[in-house]
């Protein structure tokens, strides 16, 4: 695979700034703008091109770029998702409106392009492509009102694009991936072992915990590389099943009495600790009202103190001995929306973080960054879930791909982990490791089809996790998952959707070894269901 032609955007065409006043459009050809005390410049001359906002006391909500070009007809193109997954992500021709979060690939028969902002970037990106040209939309609101800058010259975002001369679409979207990210943190090891989360769904204990990890050991016997058993949300102090899964984090509960003790059992079974917590979410009456949003009462990553809170409570489990951390829910606990609720922006108006003159990109960025900073002396790992991931590539080494799977029901594995895994797999090692979620196995699902769905994950080289319910699997189903383990355990096969361009849920995979086919359909077909809180109608600016 060539590296590509480097593309320039050159001078916009038309550039439209909402302020919380009304919007003002501005036509091109120009690299800059300046209306009241903002400023808008796009930076050709950079390498790559940049886009920076420069306001002093005018609230500014949102910028808008739009680029004429004729595009490639016959075009297929693939975008991003906000967050995670929710089984959509999918190549399709021509839409105009329909927003791709952070950046999207195109596709002929010939030629391969990618159109993008750099990793990390401090606006809420989106782009919209149509047969005439390209828009960017930069989203720099605090929260759901305007963002006050003080003066302040903010770079929003570092724009990248590139056209390859191949066929080969994958490999063309693993080099884009690569140009946005240059500087991924990733794990010094193959990363894979148990949540028991899809077979217990809250309701377990430590002794169930320890029985888990030494199921855990059975299936992974012979393994050189030790997995983890992460313990998922259950054992924190408040936790009260189906009602409330929050903090406080600074102990466990009865059925959890030694959180410290716990981790050096499983240590000394031979298993490595993993955790899980939802940080923003905290009923302590030790935190102060003025830490939280008062929209939701979570806690705001741009007040010091809560800052300083969460980053003690990281401390803490580190301490503990839990060295990979699965923190969850932030962006539904920052924001009031998952992502396919974002349509297209990612909150509502009306309210904003505590400190104005930060971005809502920003302010995701310095949680993550905390995050990331309180588990660095102790060389733990970060399993974002429910992240943003162009926001926290270089701040976490793992990232879910998607939504929940399943240990109930199949369609669910397939939609949320199947079709997410496939399309966010050219970020697997270019901006951290990716994580498809579980293998839930609890003999509701044909042990037949999540065989199929664990050899995958296992085939792909990402890290796999299973929630497999002991006593489930027949010694010889019980063999096949422990073979599949030990592939995971090394992470030395990386097959690659073949057939990603023409099905949503690909079957045919690829590498240097080889390639397989797997079927991904129950035998009476996909289920379909009702569901009125999947939607996708983006509404208009």
């Amino acid at each position: 695979m060539n590296n590509g032609n480097y593309l320039k955007f050159g001078e916009f065409d038309f550039i439209t700034i909402k302020t919380d006043s009304g919007q003002y459009m501005v036509e091109g050809p120009g690299y800059s703008v300046a209306i009241g005390d903002i400023q808008v410049c796009l930076d050709c001359d950079s390498e790559p091109e940049s886009i920076s906002l420069r306001a002093d006391k005018t609230p500014v909500e949102w910028i808008r770029i739009r680029w004429n070009k004729p595009m490639p007809e016959k075009a297929k193109i693939l975008g991003d998702a906000w967050e995670r997954g929710y089984g959509d992500l999918e190549w399709k021709g021509f839409s105009g409106n329909r927003c791709m979060p952070w950046y999207f690939l195109m596709s002929t028969d010939k030629k391969q392009w990618g159109y993008g902002v750099k990793v990390r970037p401090s606006a809420m990106c989106y782009w919209q492509v149509d047969s005439a040209g390209i828009t960017l939309v930069l989203d720099v609101r605090c929260g759901g009102d305007g963002v006050i800058l003080g003066g302040r010259k903010l770079e929003l975002a570092r724009l990248t694009a590139m056209e390859l001369d191949t066929e080969d679409s994958f490999q063309a979207a693993k080099t884009f991936c690569r140009l946005m990210c240059d500087d991924p943190i990733l794990p010094d090891f193959p990363v894979y072992g148990s949540n028991n989360w899809y077979y217990a769904y809250g309701d377990s204990s430590e002794k169930q915990i320890l029985e888990d990890a030494d199921y855990l050991l059975e299936i992974t016997k012979g393994a050189d590389n030790a997995p983890y058993m992460v313990i998922d949300d259950c054992w924190q102090e408040h936790h009260r099943l189906n009602e409330y899964n929050g903090g406080p984090w600074t102990c466990g509960n009865e059925k959890f009495p030694d959180m410290k003790g716990l981790a050096e059992k499983l240590v000394k079974k031979g298993v490595r600790p993993g955790i899980w917590l939802r940080l923003l979410q905290n009923e302590s009456r030790t935190i102060p009202p003025q830490w939280k949003l008062e929209r939701n009462g979570c806690l705001d990553p741009t007040h010091p103190g809560a800052l300083a809170y969460i980053k003690e409570d990281i401390k803490r489990i580190c301490e503990w001995g839990y060295t990979l951390i699965k923190h969850d829910f932030s962006t539904y606990d920052l924001f009031g929306r998952w992502g396919f609720e974002m349509n297209p922006l990612v909150t509502e108006n009306g309210w904003h973080f505590y400190d104005r003159s930060k971005t809502s990109a920003e302010a995701v960025k310095i949680l993550y960054q905390a995050i990331y900073e309180a588990a660095q002396p102790y060389h733990a790992l970060i399993l974002g879930c429910n992240t943003i991931g162009h926001l926290g590539a270089g701040l976490m080494q793992m990232a879910r791909s998607g939504d929940d799977t399943s240990g109930r029901h199949w369609e669910r594995t397939r939609w949320m982990g199947v079709n997410t895994l496939a399309f966010r797999l050219p970020q697997h090692r270019t901006f951290f490791d990716m994580d498809a979620d579980c293998v839930g196995i609890t003999g509701d699902i044909p042990w037949d089809l999540n065989r199929r769905w664990a050899d995958l994950v296992a085939e792909s080289g990402t890290p796999l996790f299973v929630s497999a319910k002991p006593g489930v699997l027949n010694q010889e189903e019980k063999e096949e998952l422990h073979q599949i383990m030990l592939k995971a355990s090394r992470q030395n096969s990386h097959k690659v959707p073949v057939d990603w361009q023409y099905n949503n849920c690909p079957e045919i995979w690829k590498d240097e070894t080889g390639q397989k086919q797997y079927y991904w359909f129950e035998k009476g077909g996909a289920r379909v269901e009702s569901n009125d809180q999947m939607y996708h109608g983006f509404l208009p600016m």
